[in-house]
C-alpha cells in the first residue's frame, strides 16, 4: 500500500506511508494534500486508496512484530524456539517479560495493542459508514468493499481477542457518539469476528487486485479464528479465570471445531482448483513472490518498499559492514523437535544422532536452522566458541552480544543473495496466512471431532509435501502429540507458537519455571561435544492468569463502564 489515511471531520487526510505492499499491489493514483468528503465518495480512485490505506495493519506484524513489544520474531521470543540474544531494555525487552510475570499490569500491559486496535476498528467502521451512505459505487462494488473491510476489521478484532478475551464490540460509527462502553463476553467476540470473515468469504472472489483479501484469504483466517475459539471451549473451562465475560462454554466446542473444519475445507477446495498448491522445495516458500502456498502476503520491493529481517537474524559475517544485529536465534527446543529424513525423532540418547545430530536431518530443518558447520553463503559456520565473531557466547555475559547465545541461527526468511541489506534492506515477502497452516487447522480441527482418519490423512498429505513418512494415530492424545509436533516445525517462526501454547492452555507449563537451552560445542578429540546449557539467566514465568491480559489502565479511565478482567 501506498498510503496511509486519517479521517477528521469531513475530510480525508492523504499521508505518505511507508511503502508497504501486500502482495505487490501499486495503484497508481496521484494524491492530493487533502479531499472533501463527498470526493471521496464519488471517485472510485479515492475510494481505492482509502480501502488500501485500511491494509496498512497487516503491517504492524509483519516477521511476527507485535506493536511496542520490540522487533521480528517478538512474540515468538516469547514461547520457546526462539532466544533474544540482549538483556538491554528496549530490544531484550522481550526476555524481560519471559521472566517476569509480575511485571505485567493494568499500567504496562505486557502484550498492548488497544489503542492501536481500536483506531484500525474506528477507520474501517467509517468506511463502512461512508460506504453505505455516501457512496455512488454499484451494489456489486459494494459488497467487494465490505467484505474487504470486515476482513480488516476482523483481523483487528482477532488480535483484541487473543490478548484479551472480552473486549468491545463496536459494529457501527454510530455507536462512536457515547464514549462509554461495556466490554462484550469472549463467545460474542468470536462469534462477531467469524460473522465479518463468513460475510467476507462469501462476498470476496477467488481473485482480487493484487495484495487485496480474497474468498481463500478470508475462510483461511476464519479456519484460524474458529479453531482459536475451539480450542478456548476444550481447554479453558473456566479453570484460569473467574472473569463472567472471559472463555468459551465447552458444549460449544464442537460448533467451532466444525466451523474451522468447513473454512479450511473451502481453502482446500480453492487449492483442488488449482488457486493453491505446495512447493517441492520449501526454501522456496520464503524466498519467491509468486508461491502458490501464500494465501495472503505483504511483498516488499526495493528500493522504497523494504525491511530488516537479514540486518536483525542473519549471521554476522553476512555483512560486511559489520553490523548485523543478531535479534534472536533458535533454541535447542525446536532444533531437537526436527525429525530425521526416515520420520523418526531425532534423540540425543541415541549414539548415531548424538555423534552427528545435523546429518539425515528432515529437509525443513536446513531450511529453518543454521547450525555448526553448515553450508551458508560460500562458508562453513562456526558456531563453537573458538570463533570470536559468529560463534557462542553465554547469554547475559555482554548485554547486546550480536552473535548467537544458543549455538545456531535462523535460516527460514533469510535471503543469501543479498550482501547489502545494512544499505538497502530486505525484499522477502511476509507470509500472514499459508497454505500448510490451513491443512493443519483442518486436522485439529477433525481430530476434535473425532474423524481420526480425516486428521491423519491431512498431516499425512502435508508431511509427504515435506519428504516425511505417513502418521496415524486412533485417540486425541495422539492425534494432538503429532499436531502439535508438526506446528512447531512447519511454522517456526512464522509467530504461531506463542499463541497456540495459550490457547491449548499448555503456556502455564511449557513456559514456566524453567530455562530454554542451547548447545555449547567444544573438541573432544577428533569429535565434537554438545553440552546442553541455559541460555536464560533466570526461570522463564507464564502464570494462569497471563491468559487473559489486563486492559490498559487509562482505557478504564476513559470508558466509565469498561470495567477490568477479574484477577488484575
Amino acid at each position: 500500500m501506498k498510503y496511509l489515511y486519517k479521517v477528521k471531520s469531513k475530510t480525508l487526510a492523504i499521508l505518505a506511508a511507508s511503502m508497504v505492499t501486500l502482495n505487490s499491489c501499486d495503484i497508481d493514483v496521484i494524491p492530493q494534500d487533502r479531499y472533501a468528503e463527498d470526493v471521496i465518495w464519488s471517485d472510485p480512485k479515492t475510494m481505492e486508496m482509502y480501502i488500501n490505506g485500511l491494509y496498512a495493519e497487516f503491517k504492524n506484524f509483519q516477521f511476527g512484530l507485535f506493536p511496542g513489544l520490540g522487533t521480528n520474531n517478538s512474540v515468538d521470543a516469547l514461547a520457546d524456539a526462539l532466544k533474544y540474544t540482549s538483556n538491554v531494555p528496549g530490544i531484550g525487552t522481550v526476555n524481560l517479560m519471559a521472566t517476569n510475570a509480575s511485571g505485567i499490569n493494568p499500567g504496562a500491559v505486557g502484550l498492548n495493542y488497544w489503542a492501536t486496535g481500536y483506531s484500525r476498528i474506528r477507520r474501517v467502521n467509517e468506511f463502512l459508514n461512508g460506504l453505505h451512505h455516501k457512496s455512488v459505487v454499484s451494489d456489486s462494488e459494494k459488497l467487494k468493499y465490505e467484505a474487504e473491510a470486515k476482513f480488516i476489521r476482523a483481523y483487528s478484532y482477532f488480535w483484541l481477542a487473543k490478548i484479551h478475551g472480552s473486549v468491545i464490540i463496536l459494529k457501527d460509527i454510530n455507536e462512536y457518539a457515547n464514549k462509554n462502553n461495556p466490554r462484550s463476553s469472549e463467545k460474542d467476540v468470536y462469534d462477531f469476528i467469524i460473522e465479518d470473515l463468513t460475510f467476507a468469504g462469501e462476498n470476496l472472489a477467488k481473485t482480487n487486485l493484487s495484495g487485496r483479501a480474497t474468498k481463500g484469504s478470508a475462510y483461511a483466517l476464519l479456519s484460524r479464528v474458529a479453531l482459536h475459539a475451539g480450542s478456548i471451549a476444550q481447554y479453558d473451562k473456566k479453570i484460569y479465570n473467574q472473569d463472567p465475560l472471559t472463555g468459551i462454554p465447552a458444549n460449544l466446542a464442537r460448533e467451532y471445531f466444525t466451523k474451522a473444519s468447513d473454512a479450511g475445507q473451502q481453502v482446500i477446495n480453492l487449492a483442488n482448483e488449482g488457486l493453491y498448491d505446495f512447493e517441492t522445495d520449501f526454501t522456496t516458500i520464503f524466498s519467491k513472490k509468486d508461491t502458490k502456498e501464500s494465501i495472503f502476503r505483504i511483498d516488499f520491493a526495493a528500493p522504497n518498499m523494504t525491511h530488516q529481517y537479514d540486518l536483525w537474524f542473519a549471521p554476522p559475517k553476512d555483512d560486511a559492514t559489520n553490523n548485523a544485529q543478531v535479534l534472536g536465534v533458535p533454541t535447542a527446543e525446536i532444533v531437537d523437535e526436527f525429525e530425521m529424513e526416515d520420520g523418526t525423532k531425532f534423540s540425543w540418547n541415541n549414539a548415531a544422532h548424538a555423534t552427528n545430530p545435523y546429518a539425515n536431518r528432515e529437509k525443513r530443518f536446513a531450511a529453518t536452522i543454521l547450525h555448526n558447520g553448515a553450508q551458508w553463503r560460500g562458508r562453513t559456520l562456526n558456531t563453537t566458541p573458538n570463533d570470536n565473531v559468529e560463534g557462542f557466547i553465554p547469554y547475559g555475559e555482554v548485554g547486546n552480544p550480536r552473535r548467537t547465545v544458543t549455538g545456531y541461527y535462523l535460516r527460514k526468511f533469510l535471503d543469501p543473495t543479498n550482501s547489502s541489506f545494512y544499505v538497502n534492506g530486505s525484499t522477502q515477502s511476509w507470509h500472514v496466512l499459508r497454505y500448510a497452516e490451513v491443512l493443519l487447522n483442518v486436522a485439529e480441527a477433525k481430530l476434535h471431532l473425532e474423524d481420526f482418519n480425516g486428521a491423519a490423512s491431512l498431516l499425512s498429505t502435508l508431511r509427504s509435501k515435506r519428504g516425511l513418512p505417513a502418521v496415524a494415530f486412533g485417540s486425541l492424545t495422539q492425534g494432538m502429540i503429532a499436531i502439535e509436533h508438526e506446528r512447531a516445525v512447519e511454522l517456526a517462526f512464522e509467530g504461531h507458537r506463542y499463541w497456540d501454547l495459550r490457547r491449548w492452555r499448555k503456556a502455564h507449563i511449557t513456559l514456566n519455571d524453567r530455562k530454554m537451552t542451547g548447545h555449547r560445542i567444544a573438541a573432544a578429540g577428533n569429535s565434537l561435544n554438545y553440552e546442553v546449557v541455559p541460555v536464560d539467566d533466570a526461570d522463564r514465568e507464564f502464570t494462569t492468569k497471563m491468559y487473559y491480559f489486563p486492559i490498559p489502565a487509562p482505557e478504564l479511565t476513559n470508558n466509565t463502564e469498561l470495567t477490568q478482567i477479574q484477577g488484575w
